[in-house]
């Protein structure tokens, strides 16, 4: 193994030696440790330091790294404090992620590390995010994600890619080519002759080098980042590694052949080092013996540190309070619920609902300029539905940006931007194609408060609902796909007021929020609509109409089928409730709704089987049993996709049953 010193002095030399060997000795202590059964999990990184020590110490310290598994390097060369660390692999609750993950799952903005999740491939979209927020700064940084010969497979690779190349950010993707993803081997992977191939599809420069010679790895770390920074451009690198132990402790090495240890066992990045530094005279091997043992003593002292803290206390209302970041300021002004006498002096003018959802983003774009939008046409075209046309020209195209199709990768660069202190704005072409973005929400953003304590201050917007005839890929009312995911908030608005005010809301919260917006009602529902800036608080519910026969719970489109009905059938005296926001449901509401009649029907757009309105029952029967005069009943639409031809449309959605199921509570 040839090293070039590229004019570093011996003591800069010495301090790299130090900085490979740190790495090496705490995983060879873990896994003394895993035998004992005083850590749970090892992923080792044995025979790779090379490529994390080296890629950190090439960064500037307040520059983002996402690593994966077998990146100890990255932490030790941050200096992350090794007692918390420890405390993070033992599951103590004063590591970084209060018990709740486990080895590297977890990042720290203290030293700039973004953690994984298990899906490969996420935390590659994420440093686009990142990288986005130093260009709109014009700072000179960049991001660098790792990612494995695995992980170059995942559709989250080729996305975070293509939005990279295509938005010119400064990433530096690498790729730990290690000859194994688990236990396959390369060639069952891929069939291009090197990874670094795959860049000239993103017309993007990419370089190959020996990930096990810690000079070449920190030498072209620092070419790329500066050539990164000097194009605005990202770059793609492959080291060639190998992983002397299993995928993870537990698996073992069996599928590896015995000749590719003894090759790679040559080329051991830290024996070959050492011996490096011997032969230039910069160390002898009584002073590499000096730092291994004071490296040593260093990790004891350091592992009775963590060893002497008070075990886990569990407290629930602690884990439920940490699922969703708290707002710092809450401006009351806003809220015209809170404070309704606000209301009286607001300038209201009849907006339709398309209308009042431009007035809610272009108030939004003025109140924080660190707001960015971004989808599939919004720019020019205005979106599908033309609810961002106009914004363009008043923001620029930096904050009004088009997206290639790439979900996954722009939901991943929105949580990106929300490290960086910006807030995004997502607009799903349709609800329906959140699908391909679902790793994303329900992984990554939804998790990533309660996994370590970081907001994701992103909306995703989702046109949604059935009713203009667009069949099953554009009208799926999914809405309760997210319900289920604690992190995330879920608002569905039914009337302009409402529209404005919770997106305007969903903005200024600093938890992730699906915003759902019927389409059926862009154009054909109008109200008045207050002129100025305020919010609808999320999670209240809203009493429409007061009355003592049947109360109808809904919300979206479904309020103003109850509405239609409840005019047509004067003799019944209606109670219904707009629940507005779907989580965190307004109990105390529904409660009060059940009370006022006794007789509880739940409507919905989405289909009956698994909607939210078996959640709603579920809770009303447990919590409401003793107000109920008749079974709570729910009318929902069929349990099949939604069908293209209108008439089928029409016999699919729950509004066809509505008066069937009024007629079956009023006999009870």
């Amino acid at each position: 193994m040839h090293f070039n010193r590229n004019g570093f002095t011996n003591a800069a030399l010495i301090e790299i030696y130090k900085e490979l060997v740190c790495p090496r000795m705490i995983e060879e202590k873990m896994l003394l440790l895993l035998r004992q059964g005083r850590i749970s999990k090892w992923f080792s990184g044995i025979g790779q330091e090379a490529i994390a020590v080296g890629a950190t110490l090439a960064m500037d310290e307040d520059e983002y790294i996402m690593p994966l598994h077998r990146n100890l390097g990255v932490f030790t060369a941050r200096k992350v404090p090794f007692p918390k660390l420890f405390m993070q692999w033992q599951g103590n609750k004063e590591g970084f992620s209060k018990a709740r993950e486990r080895s590297f799952h977890f990042g720290t903005n203290q030293f700039h590390i973004c953690g994984m999740i298990s899906h490969l491939g996420p935390q590659l979209a994420i440093a686009d995010g990142i990288a986005l927020a130093h260009k709109l700064k014009m700072e000179n940084k960049v991001a660098l994600a790792f990612t494995g010969d695995g992980g170059t497979s995942e559709g989250d690779f080729h996305e975070a890619l293509n939005v990279a190349a295509v938005w010119d950010l400064p990433v530096i993707f690498l790729i730990e080519n290690n000859g194994y993803g688990l236990s396959t081997p390369i060639n069952e992977q891929f069939r291009c002759k090197h990874l670094i191939d795959k860049a000239i599809g993103y017309g993007m420069e990419a370089i190959q080098i020996d990930g096990n010679n810690i000079l070449a790895v920190y030498d072209t770390i620092k070419g790329v980042r500066e050539y990164c920074i000097r194009e605005q451009k990202p770059y793609l690198i492959e080291c060639m590694t190998f992983r002397m132990r299993g995928h993870e402790e537990a698996s073992g090495t069996k599928y590896v052949p015995k000749e590719l240890f003894e090759e790679w066992g040559r080329k051991d990045p830290v024996k070959n080092y050492e011996q490096w530094l011997v032969n230039e005279n910069i160390l002898t091997e009584m002073d590499i013996a000096d730092i291994r043992n004071e490296t040593r003593k260093h990790i004891e002292e350091e592992l009775k540190i963590a060893s002497a803290v008070n075990e886990t206390i569990i407290d629930s209302d602690e884990e439920l309070f940490d699922v969703y970041a708290e707002r710092s300021i809450v401006n009351s002004q806003w809220s015209i619920e809170s404070n309704p006498s606000h209301y009286s002096l607001f300038t209201i003018h009849e907006k339709r609902f398309v209308d009042a959802l431009k007035d809610g983003l272009l108030q939004s774009m003025q109140q924080h300029e660190h707001l960015i939008l971004m989808g599939q046409d919004i720019a020019e075209y205005g979106g599908a539905f033309k609810i961002t046309e106009g914004l363009l020209e008043k923001f620029g195209k930096e904050r009004v940006r088009n997206t290639p199709l790439c979900e996954s990768a722009i939901v991943g660069a929105a949580l990106g931007l929300s490290l960086e202190g910006y807030k995004s704005v997502m607009e799903m072409q349709f609800a329906d194609f959140a699908s391909v973005g679902f790793n994303q929400i329900v992984n990554n953003v939804a998790k990533i408060h309660y996994r370590w304590n970081v907001n994701a201050d992103v909306v995703i917007r989702m046109p949604t609902g059935a009713g203009v005839g667009a069949g099953p890929f554009h009208s799926q009312s999914n809405e309760v796909w997210f319900t289920h995911v604690p992190g995330l908030k879920v608002v569905y608005p039914s009337t302009p007021e409402d529209a404005k005010g919770l997106l305007i809301a969903a903005i200024n919260d600093p938890n992730p929020v699906l915003y759902f917006e019927h389409k059926a009602l862009y154009r054909s529902i109008s109200g008045n609509v207050p002129d100025e800036y305020y919010e609808i608080e999320i999670g209240k519910a809203k009493l429409i109409e007061e009355g003592e026969d049947i109360t109808i719970i809904t919300y979206g489109a479904a309020v103003h089928w109850a509405l239609e009905y409840a005019e047509q059938y004067l003799d019944i005296s209606f109670h219904i409730l707009d629940l507005r926001t779907l989580l965190p449901l307004d109990y105390d509401a529904i409660k009060q709704a059940v009370n006022a009649t006794g007789k509880v029907l739940i409507l919905h757009e989405d289909t009956l089987t698994g909607g939210i309105g078996g959640e709603i029952s579920a809770w009303i029967t447990e919590h409401c049993f003793e107000m109920l005069d008749a079974p709570v009943l729910r009318c929902a639409s069929l349990d099949t996709p939604i069908p293209f031809n209108m008439d089928l449309e029409k016999n699919f959605l729950a509004k066809s049953r509505l008066h069937a199921c009024v007629e079956k509570l009023l006999s009870y």
